[in-house]
């Protein structure tokens, strides 16, 4: 469904497979309550939770069912958060994108960066025409980051997800 997998580059990012040696990054991410606050899943509390995420990520990779790159600056390969391409429907006319952020990066135009960059990727090299996000009402971060790199809000919310909104990005017409 998804592929092929590459390494992307930008001017101040490196975004590349996760490792094993990612596993304290991946902690400090998926366990940080802020970071997490608007996401609908169990924080992670141990290395071990991290390195099962790894794999279950690499396994997803392996199968073709997502791309899932650790943001990294590339000067020092410092582990910054991650971004994803998954859940691809519709024959693989859409996909959905995700994305998170260590505290310590957040504000520094870091995400839009890369948002960016895996845009332009899914744009140049997978045959989709519309690339979705999904994102809590309250989470300004992330709806203010969509906005900017060209999202637009299409949907209503579900009425089973009430706090959740839809954002579209048209990759062809």
């Amino acid at each position: 469904m998804i592929e092929p997998f590459l390494i992307l580059t930008t001017d101040r990012l490196t975004l590349r497979p996760l490792s094993v040696d990612d596993a304290p990054s991946v902690l400090a991410l998926r366990s940080d309550a802020e970071i997490n606050q608007y996401l609908d899943r169990k924080p992670s509390k141990t290395l071990d939770d991290a390195l099962r995420f790894i794999n279950a990520v690499t396994e997803n990779i392996h199968h073709k069912q997502s791309l899932y790159w650790a943001i990294t600056q590339t000067d020092d390969d410092t582990f910054v958060g991650t971004i994803c391409v998954f859940n691809g429907t519709n024959n693989g006319a859409t996909c959905e994108i995700g994305f998170e952020l260590l505290r310590d990066f957040q504000g520094k135009g870091i995400m839009q960066e890369a948002a960016n960059r895996v845009v332009a990727f899914v744009t140049d090299t997978l045959p989709v025409s519309t690339i979705e996000a999904f994102t809590h009402v309250n989470n300004q971060r992330s709806i203010q980051l969509l906005e900017k790199i060209g999202f637009s809000r299409t949907k209503e919310p579900d009425a089973n997800v009430p706090d959740c909104c839809v954002y579209t990005l048209r990759t062809r017409t």
